[in-house]
């Protein structure tokens, strides 16, 4: 039995609490949060102790940690954790800061403890499933890649000023999906952003909607599409268009039944929000953190992966304030230093 420390009680944090609870081979021992009463709220649902993150990380009997806390704290908790001989799932993204991340995958690699980054989309069974069939050669080389992530409604300003822009708190996800299905990282990334929806994010210096095309060194093609609003709910569909056929993920409705009437054939809306949308995706990631930490096995999703993402959105970032395209290899400069 795993004992975790959850780092971070906020709505994300609620939710991986939920999938340690129900995992049969992890406890939640220990809850920190900046906001005490969110950790006690937390930990008495759980009956877990409310402690402080450096005493949960000092813990010699906490075997490892999930962070769930605000992004600008992910590499120094990672990097704190790993230091104290514990395995760590952390939330997406590693850090706002490349270099940051960079280092930080750096020092963590150092420790030899293992280190996972909360990308759960790859674990949705409707995406897992398109992967499994483009690898076992269904439709044969891929050549165009279309990601659409719309969300319902968007965040608080208050949000959006500390989140650190659409480009790496909401298309990362995106950026990690391409990755998983294109195998690599493109070789130009030219980006569009624009603020439609809500002038305040405009004005915090950020997008609500913006498309992003990647170009990869073989030809291949990826466009991702995302909007802070999708007025009919949480829109979420991938598209890959290979040599011999393509293969589709829908979306999630919130039920299956079609009215056909004369008036015309109407059925359900996506459901809502990622709650709705990714749980089961949550809780198989869960699994997949707790299979790689007892076997000894390599973390399906690693702070690699994390820094490839993060890099994608740094370009992103960078060609949607220049208005031209950005080479990958500019961008991971520095790692080469």
């Amino acid at each position: 039995m795993l004992k975790i420390g959850l780092l971070g009680a906020g709505r994300i944090g609620r939710v991986h609490a939920q999938a340690i609870n129900e995992h049969p081979k992890s406890v939640l021992a220990a809850v920190s949060d900046a906001v005490p009463e969110a950790a006690e709220s937390l930990a008495g649902e759980y009956q877990a102790e409310t402690r402080s993150s450096e005493n949960i990380i000092a813990d010699a009997s906490i075997d490892a940690v999930l962070i769930a806390t605000p992004t600008d704290t992910h590499s120094d908790l990672i990097e704190a954790a790993t230091r104290a001989g514990k395995a760590v799932l952390c939330e997406k993204p590693v850090d706002l800061d490349l270099n940051r991340a960079i280092a930080c995958q750096t020092n963590a690699s150092e420790t030899g403890r293992p280190v996972m980054v909360g990308f759960n989309r790859r674990f949705d069974p409707n995406f897992a499933a398109l992967k499994a069939s483009f690898e076992a050669g269904e439709i044969g080389k891929a050549e165009l890649l279309s990601i659409t992530s719309f969300d319902p409604a968007p965040p608080p300003i208050n949000y959006v000023k500390v989140s650190g822009g659409l480009f790496r708190d909401m298309m990362i996800h995106d950026f990690d999906m391409a990755n998983y299905l294109m195998g690599q990282l493109p070789r130009m990334i030219s980006a569009v952003g624009t603020s439609v929806v809500d002038p305040e994010i405009g004005q915090a210096g950020d997008y609500d909607t913006a498309v992003v095309t990647m170009t990869y060194a073989d030809g291949r093609v990826a466009v991702i599409k995302n909007s802070r609003r999708a007025v009919y709910g949480y829109d979420q569909r991938v598209e890959l268009l290979g040599s011999k056929g393509l293969l589709q993920a829908h979306n999630i409705l919130e039920n299956s039944v079609v009215k056909s009437t004369a008036d015309g054939v109407v059925g359900a809306k996506p459901t809502y929000f990622f709650l709705e949308r990714y749980m089961t995706a949550y809780l198989t990631e869960w699994s997949a953190f707790v299979d790689a930490v007892q076997g000894g096995s390599d973390m399906p999703v690693t702070l690699e992966d994390g820094v490839a993402a993060l890099a994608m959105a740094e370009a992103a970032t960078r060609s949607a304030r220049s208005g031209t395209p950005v080479m990958m290899s500019d961008v991971l400069k520095p790692v080469a230093k």
